[in-house]
């Protein structure tokens, strides 16, 4: 797969290119948010894992920075690879969002991510790795529309809070994935 550029309104975003240093003892971590033909955006529905505190969720692919990784962009690109068989090598990367941290009372697992947002000029064929249970594309106009916004009640520590979300064709897209998909629709109605 070789991009060779579409008119898009991705144009018009402006993003980063600077990553912050994260805070003393605060992992690092990157997800692709990648965009294809008819301005679809990409999801993935992350398996069921003990241990995992977004096990089952829905969310960009990405995962946590390897001693390895030359940077956050590797981390979101190598991640995106293992999980899905997407290589972004030739893809358009348009740049960061605002990077995001975990909760804090999650001991031992404070994070900080960044997205990075990518178009592909077609859709290959995606081998979903064990951590991934499904993949899903909406069209990134859905988000822009505000269909199906609306709350849900979470226990978290014992304490249930009502959270914002996105309900889409049986998804629930909440949190973080949902802080960055509106930080997505903020930047594309500025521009």
């Amino acid at each position: 797969m070789r991009y060779t550029g579409n008119v898009s309104f991705l144009r018009r975003v402006r993003l980063g290119t600077d990553v912050p240093t994260a805070d003393p003892g605060v992992g690092r971590a990157a997800v692709a948010a990648v965009f294809g033909p008819e301005n679809q955006l990409l999801f993935i529905h992350r398996a069921e894992r003990a241990g995992d505190i977004w096990s089952g969720h829905m969310a960009f692919p990405g995962g946590r920075e390897e001693p390895n990784d030359t940077s956050l962009l590797a981390t979101a690109m190598r991640e995106t690879h293992e999980e899905l068989g997407l290589d972004l090598s030739d893809a358009r990367c348009l740049g960061s969002l605002s990077p995001l941290h975990s909760p804090r009372n999650t001991p031992g697992r404070q994070l900080q991510v960044v997205p990075w947002v990518f178009e592909v000029e077609s859709w290959p064929e995606l081998r979903p790795n064990v951590e991934v249970a499904g993949v899903v594309r909406f069209d990134f106009n859905r988000f822009l529309q505000r269909e199906a916004r609306g709350t849900f009640f979470y226990t978290w520590q014992g304490a249930e809070i009502e959270l914002p979300c996105v309900r889409l064709d049986g998804t629930l897209l909440w949190g973080m994935t949902l802080r960055m998909v509106d930080e997505l629709v903020e930047r594309v109605e500025a521009g």
